[in-house]
């Protein structure tokens, strides 16, 4: 990794790149301490003096710590990814735009990330009014007059689509997917915060805490053990080999290639997670824009709440939260196999293969090789969805320790998963450009 870093920083290019993504990583952490205006600062420190155990820790992990600043990017890149996910989703049941994504090519590709940005923007809209009727009412802003709320929700919008611009330009002139490394700055931003709660661990009022190291040391062996266990799922893959017959290409005979299928383990990547997160999370948002109070209160919206916030808080009970994690496995699993089987179809490759002359060694080209695939797609998606849903279950049963969200599987997932794709990019372009010193 250290090499490849070595040698991309020797390429003029290359490091033109890397300077350019460093810029745009630091005007979104400097964004992130820009308060919009209309907010008491006194009385939103006092009200967010502890995110970790809230349904905020899991906004502002993402945000790197924007939202509990109620910065400009206080609502982070996610109505980008919801954007996207819906529009994904529209793109199999609307016929024009299945067309646009399968056919239109780069024109296709244009209008539908027009329309992503769009939706973006009205999704942007929707969860800063939601917000802002959310805190109305806890004295974080200096009036509750229509003209403070346009400014604040204003200021939330611009955030948000200042943000996708900064991720469309990394994407597009700087180094890996600008929306993934945005979220990866954020994590690693709280990362402070972790320390700063495994000191405390280790160094209490008493003086040193022999347990506190143990349970310290214990967490920093597991949290190895888990990034090791993390990269190799990410680039363990099953290779499917294909045979390809001998053709006549204009006037020459095109001699037997032999090929393969790379199946990886979790083809779902994070998706599933943040699928099932937002599905379990959404109530207790819901609920809480329209009754300011239901922490306190009691009955059916109460346990509601308390059961849709155990996916990130530690502030409810056992039971709730032994309830939500299976559901909560059961949700990862599903969308794991839905995400999977919505960017691969057996059939569709099967096809292809059969088009282009070639077979599976052992199992006849149409239907059966559409089976098979069938088969180990399942079987692997299977596998990728227990794996899943293990890693984001992990922070619940961390939270004895007390310890931040941001230190979750689910956060190691991320950071791992765009760490990888950043160097296979590095990596890449390096090779493109035969640089003697990488491929030694």
């Amino acid at each position: 990794m250290f090499k490849t870093i070595k040698n991309a920083l020797k390429t003029p290019e290359i490091r033109k790149k890397l300077w350019y993504t460093f810029i745009l990583i630091v005007i979104f952490r400097l964004g992130c301490y820009i308060t919009v205006p209309g907010v008491n600062a006194v009385s939103l420190s006092k009200l967010m003096g502890d995110t970790s155990s809230s349904l905020v820790g899991l906004i502002d992990i993402v945000s790197g710590g924007a939202f509990s600043n109620f910065s400009i990017f206080a609502m982070s890149i996610t109505p980008y990814i919801t954007a996207s996910i819906v529009i994904q989703l529209l793109g199999m049941v609307i016929p024009s735009l299945e067309k646009l994504t399968k056919e239109g090519g780069e024109t296709g590709k244009q209008k539908i990330n027009k329309y992503t940005k769009m939706l973006t923007i009205v999704l942007a809209l929707v969860e800063g009014i939601g917000v802002y009727l959310s805190y109305k009412s806890t004295g974080v802003f200096v009036d509750n007059s229509f003209l403070t709320g346009f400014i604040v929700v204003i200021g939330f919008m611009a955030g948000t689509s200042l943000l996708m611009w900064l991720g469309e330009q990394i994407t597009n002139k700087g180094i890996g997917n600008g929306i993934s490394l945005i979220i990866f700055v954020g994590i690693i931003s709280r990362l402070s915060s972790v320390i700063a709660t495994m000191y405390k661990l280790i160094v209490t009022s008493d003086g040193f805490s022999t347990v506190g190291f143990l349970t310290a040391l214990a967490i920093i062996v597991g949290s190895i053990i888990l990034i090791a266990a993390v990269v190799y799922m990410q680039i363990a893959e099953r290779r499917i080999p294909v045979q390809y017959s001998k053709k006549v290409v204009g006037r020459k005979m095109v001699g037997a290639q032999n090929t393969n299928i790379p199946l990886k383990l979790a083809m779902a990547g994070v998706m599933p997670i943040i699928f099932a997160s937002s599905f379990l999370t959404f109530p207790a948002m819901i609920i809480q824009i329209f009754k300011s109070d239901i922490a306190t209160s009691t009955g059916f919206w109460s346990v509601i709440y308390k059961f849709s916030l155990a996916t990130s808080s530690s502030n409810v009970g056992w039971g709730y939260t032994i309830v939500n994690a299976i559901i909560y496995l059961l949700l990862i699993i599903g969308f794991t196999f839905f995400y999977t089987y919505a960017m691969m179809n057996p059939a569709e490759i099967s096809s292809n293969i059969k088009k282009n002359g070639g077979f599976i060694p052992g199992i006849r080209a149409g239907k059966p090789t559409t089976e098979y695939l069938s088969s180990v797609i399942s079987k692997l998606t299977l596998f990728g969805g227990f794996y899943l849903a293990i890693i984001a279950i992990l922070p619940m049963l961390l939270r004895f320790t007390n310890l931040n969200i941001a230190f979750g599987g689910t956060a190691i997932l991320i950071v791992v998963g765009v760490a990888l794709e950043t160097m296979q990019q590095l990596e890449s372009q390096l090779v493109m450009r035969h640089y003697k010193g990488f491929l030694e």
